[in-house]
């Protein structure tokens, strides 16, 4: 195939009216201050957008513009183009065609590029226009960065092998940012940011080194590299921790932040001794505030108006159960952002501080020093505060403490670990606690979970299995007339049928009656007041609305909703 012919971009972009000749000088003199390409200067002034270069580059060249999100790209073909030069040259293999490739390139006119492609694909090359946002982005999704950590791990053992010196007193301390072991972790940390995961898992094993992603809530293997690098990478991220590297005989807990695409994300990191080595966990916390909002957390309409409602109150104690990763953290921030104000002073204690946000006051709890919650909640009862938010119940005296702030005059924000809303006082009760103070201080308790949701780009219908029948038999909700649907799995969700989350929520009121039952020690007959006040609340309806609206799967609902 004959090669790409050359033309003004700015002139062109002119012509069809996008921009004028004043607009085209100040990005020439923004192009030429910073280097970047005319493209990418126009864009960083809010010119044009990438699809509107793209089209343009598309006529001009009388060639295809492709939407990259609209493809279901096949990994193995995508990397015939090693991922190093996917990313230099700006390109991505879509398909095959008679006799040869075509290829996606963000600059068609770029000739370099162009020929260097071609060469390292040893073929013919039939070039489309796409965007560089959806072309770095389907990179992220299909190379997922392996190449280049499995890369950087051998350059680790390879400096490691040739320093002669043993693992245990490597100097891991050099901050040089072009060091291997540096640039392996930075690798590591792009690729879990750029593709949301939650949690990174560093574990040594007999021959080898294994990362592995929390992704969506499953773990999925991220790179496999040898085991003699495992020390060197633990003590690097000890040091960024500012952890004992000496002590490897113990667990070991701290936190530091990186900055990851001009974003700052919070790392919790976890070290525990075993067999072949330190094993490390890491949970990534983005600080996006913008995500902290109750109205963008999808929590059902009726239980969104008794939660702020009840947060508009000036005592009382609403608790969010679930287990470990389900988003009770989430939800009460999102709580706090909304009554956050220079009206009220709000405290919260946790152990530790995931989120960060402006005008509150944030204790990190530090039990080696003796600064436990009870110990800072008595504290905060001193700081006249508004509101407070303890982090978990852990304990009786903490538990207390908060439910006695919650009698007098402050609102309480805190979790517990329960399996559905109508367990918590009963749980509180088997705590130590007076049943006067939990029916009279908790005033509202919301139960969640997380549901995987169905991949959109690969949904089909499908028919429920037998015991998916039997479940959805077991009420009369209006989900088990609707279709059903599933992921079959593509590119874009790595073959799993799934992408993204959704919480789903359950509520539960302290009412009169519910009062009356928490004091008789009756912990069958309030659960069934429970369910038939809040039915209409329940973790089993709000999973069944998400599955009658195609959002998930009834195995997801069976899941959330602890019904097997």
């Amino acid at each position: 195939m004959a090669p790409p012919i050359k033309f003004r971009l700015g002139e062109a972009l002119v012509q069809r009216g996008l921009i004028t000749d004043e607009q085209l000088g100040a990005a020439l003199a923004h192009q030429k201050l910073t280097g970047r390409r005319l493209g990418r200067a126009l864009m960083d002034l809010k010119l044009v957008t990438d699809e509107d270069i793209g089209r343009v580059i598309s006529d001009q060249m009388r060639i295809p513009f492709v939407h990259l999100n609209e493809q279901d790209l096949d990994p193995a073909l995508v990397r015939r183009l090693p991922e190093a030069q996917a990313r230099r040259l700006r390109a991505i293999v879509l398909g095959e065609q008679e006799l040869g490739l075509q290829v996606g390139l963000v600059d068609p006119t770029d000739m370099l590029a162009y020929d260097q492609v071609c060469r390292a694909l040893n073929t013919a090359v039939y070039p489309v226009v796409v965007t560089e946002d959806a072309l770095l982005a389907t990179i992220e999704r299909v190379y997922q960065r392996r190449e280049e950590i499995i890369g950087l791990a051998k350059e680790v053992a390879a400096d490691i092998a040739s320093a002669g010196i043993s693992l245990t007193t490597i100097d891991v301390a050099a901050t040089a940012e072009d060091a291997p072991i540096v640039r392996l972790l930075q690798s590591v940390f792009d690729a879990a940011v750029t593709r949301d995961v939650s949690d990174i898992h560093i574990e040594p094993q007999e021959g080898n080194l294994t990362i592995r992603f929390r992704l969506d809530g499953s773990m999925q293997v991220q790179s496999t590299s040898s085991s003699k690098i495992t020390s060197a990478v633990v003590q690097r991220l000890k040091l960024m921790a500012s952890l004992d590297i000496s002590e490897r005989r113990l667990p070991q807990d701290g936190r530091f932040q990186i900055k990851v695409n001009n974003a700052t994300v919070d790392v919790r990191i976890s070290t525990m001794p075993t067999q072949y080595g330190e094993s490390v966990v890491m949970r990534l916390l983005p600080q996006n505030t913008d995500r902290i909002r109750l109205d963008a957390i999808g929590m059902p309409a009726p239980i969104l108006t008794r939660l702020r409602a009840a947060i508009s109150s000036a005592s009382g104690m609403v608790l969010v159960t679930g287990p470990t990763g389900s988003g009770k953290t989430t939800t009460l921030y999102s709580a706090l952002a909304e009554i956050n104000a220079v009206s009220r002073k709000i405290i919260t204690v946790e152990d530790p501080i995931e989120y960060r946000l402006p005008g509150l006051n944030q204790v990190q709890v530090n039990e080696k020093v003796g600064l436990s919650f009870s110990r800072v909640l008595r504290a905060c009862l001193r700081q006249d505060p508004d509101v407070i938010l303890v982090g978990e119940m852990r304990d009786q005296e903490t538990a207390e403490i908060g439910l006695r702030a919650a009698l007098t005059g402050h609102l309480v924000l805190s979790t517990l670990h329960t399996l559905d809303a109508a367990g918590t006082p009963m749980r509180l009760r088997d705590m130590g606690l007076a049943p006067y103070m939990i029916a009279l201080g908790v005033r509202l308790v919301i139960a969640q979970r997380l549901v995987r949701t169905i991949c959109e780009n690969c949904k089909k219908p499908y028919t429920p299995a037998p015991h998916e029948r039997a479940w959805l038999s077991l009420g009369n909700e209006s989900a088990s007339d609707a279709p059903f649907f599933q992921g079959v799995g593509c590119g874009q969700c790595n073959n799993s049928g799934y992408k993204g989350r959704a919480g789903v929520y359950e509520l539960m009121e302290m009412t009169p009656e519910l009062v009356q039952l928490v004091s008789r020690d009756d912990p069958t007959a309030f659960a069934e007041a429970a369910q038939k006040a809040f039915a209409d609340f329940t973790l089993r309806r709000h999973a069944l609305q998400l599955v009658a609206e195609g959002r998930t799967t009834i195995a997801e609902a069976m899941q959330a909703s602890n019904q097997f």
